[in-house]
């Protein structure tokens, strides 16, 4: 436990002194925002705002975790690194990279569109690839790898992928695999738009993630004399993913200080693309790939309203179901307040988060 406390204050304290920091050396490059012309008139104002702010909450969490893991080595508490945590770093750093990217490619373009979208696909691709494969290697005593071949709502109780035989569980589970981080990623990037949304959207879901993967630790089959027989859980390395999902919420928090309405910076798709990285990465990992749906709900929410939007345009011949989408723009357009639309996202996604660890516990509690 005290791992997740040093390294949330850790990633709070870096990122709250970084912030402003990392602003001056953009401004000094002149690195700015180029806002799309047909979205909101509000937001023309934003117009050369700092952005690819996610490279300090990158730097923040890596900087925390290995920070974290010294600190207790010296006193002996920690065995060092894990596996399961060098892989969601691993993710969330490659599509921080896409993300950078793309952001550096609107700049030096001075334009608000950045790579194309096949090339960030393709990188978004290869690195899930990447991920997923390692995520079933490195067994340890036990045979347990970071990642399974069953899809899992709180436990692996589903569907294990891995019934046709190993070669073909692999292939199934990269697919799956990717498809979640492909639309995590791409849920978060959509989310990311209005000031400090996205960044406290995906601190209340990693906040959840600490409380699931410390329950995960403590009731871990095996590993602990208070775990119920025949409801613990096989899960690979929970405090270290407890530490991570705790230093990424203590980032995101110092961030949003600089990140609230007025923003004195972005986060980009620097920032979006490694939180959404970072996100599946959790999902994967603590087999709860089923109930992220739940918990990320508001990044489900406004990913539907895309899809409904573009579906309906190319069906209905050029008619549109909202003003503009993603969701949160068509509020705007309705004469809400930025401000106004942010906060009742907020709780939109403490709502769905509320749900989906009430569903996490309730589950353990029914089947105890």
């Amino acid at each position: 436990m005290i791992a997740v406390v040093i390294g949330a204050v850790l990633g709070l304290g870096l990122t709250l002194a970084g912030t402003p920091l990392f602003i001056r050396f953009l401004v000094k490059r002149g690195y700015g925002q180029f806002i799309r012309d047909d979205g909101p008139t509000t937001h023309h104002v934003k117009r050369g705002t700092p952005t690819m702010g996610g490279a300090v909450i990158l730097i923040a969490v890596l900087v925390a975790y290995f920070a974290t893991h010294l600190i207790l080595g010296l006193t002996g508490d920690t065995g060092g690194p894990t596996v399961s945590g060098l892989l969601l770093l691993l993710l969330m750093v490659g599509m921080g990279l896409v993300g950078f990217a793309d952001d550096f490619a609107k700049i030096s373009k001075k334009q608000s569109l950045g790579l194309t979208p096949w090339r960030k696909i393709a990188g978004q691709g290869a690195i899930g690839i990447l991920f997923a494969v390692l995520a079933l290697s490195f067994p340890d005593s036990d045979g347990l790898t970071p990642g399974s071949t069953n899809i899992s709502f709180v436990r692996e109780t589903v569907l294990d992928l891995g019934f046709a035989g190993p070669v073909i569980g692999l292939i199934l589970f990269i697919i799956w695999a990717n498809l979640i981080i492909t639309a995590t990623t791409n849920g978060v990037n959509l989310t990311d738009g209005l000031d400090g949304l996205a960044a406290a959207a995906t601190a209340m879901v990693t906040a959840a993630y600490t409380i699931i993967s410390i329950w995960q630790y403590n009731q871990s089959c095996g590993g602990s004399t208070s775990a119920v027989e025949g409801v613990c859980y096989q899960v690979r390395d929970p405090m270290d993913m407890a530490m991570i999902a705790a230093i990424i919420t203590g980032a995101l928090i110092g961030f949003l200080w600089w990140n609230t309405s007025p923003a004195k910076i972005f986060m980009g798709d620097t920032g979006s693309l490694a939180l959404g990285g970072a996100l599946a990465g959790f999902a994967i990992l603590t087999h709860t790939q089923l109930l992220f749906v739940i918990l990320g709900g508001l990044f489900v929410l406004i990913t539907l309203s895309v899809i409904i939007q573009v579906g309906y345009f190319k069906l209905s011949g050029g008619k549109r179901v909202f003003l503009m989408a993603p969701l949160q723009h068509h509020f705007e357009l309705k004469g809400w307040a930025e401000v106004t639309v942010v906060v009742r996202f907020w709780i939109i996604g403490a709502l769905a988060v509320g749900i989906g660890l009430a569903l996490f516990y309730g589950e353990w509690v029914i089947f105890q």
